[in-house]
């Protein structure tokens, strides 16, 4: 079944799968997926992801990130914050900081998908995807 909102469905996936302390999950591969997971990456979040074509569907597989012998997730909390009908924009000085810098937020700006880290030292504002701790 296709969804709707790509990105709700990725966050969802990836939380599902940190819960019951999966090593990868498979989501499907976009545009968007990918650069949101790349940025995951970037940040340490994750540890790897691999694009796959199957006939006409492209997946992406992301390698979840886990610590210490309990297998702890680096992921604690994954919440989307614009959704298709109610987006949330930001300018570049009103960009969100997530639990005073030990999270982030991934922005979609006229620049590409970054934290917003990146977004403060580039002066660029844009759309609120997701906070991620």
């Amino acid at each position: 079944m296709a969804s709707n909102d790509t990105i709700s469905d990725m966050l969802t996936r990836i939380r599902n799968a940190t819960l019951v302390r999966h090593q990868t999950v498979d989501i499907p591969s976009t545009k968007v997926t990918r650069n949101i997971a790349s940025v995951l990456k970037e940040e340490g979040f994750i540890v790897d992801t691999a694009d796959r074509q199957e006939g006409v569907r492209r997946t992406l597989t992301i390698t979840l990130k886990y610590k210490g012998k309990t297998r702890e997730p680096i992921i604690r909390n994954l919440t989307r914050v614009s959704k298709p009908g109610l987006r949330v924009y930001s300018n570049r000085k009103d960009l969100p900081r997530v639990l005073g810098g030990i999270g982030i937020a991934i922005i979609s700006t006229s620049s590409g998908i970054m934290t917003d880290r990146d977004a403060r030292r580039q002066g660029v504002g844009g759309e609120v995807l997701c906070y991620v701790w």
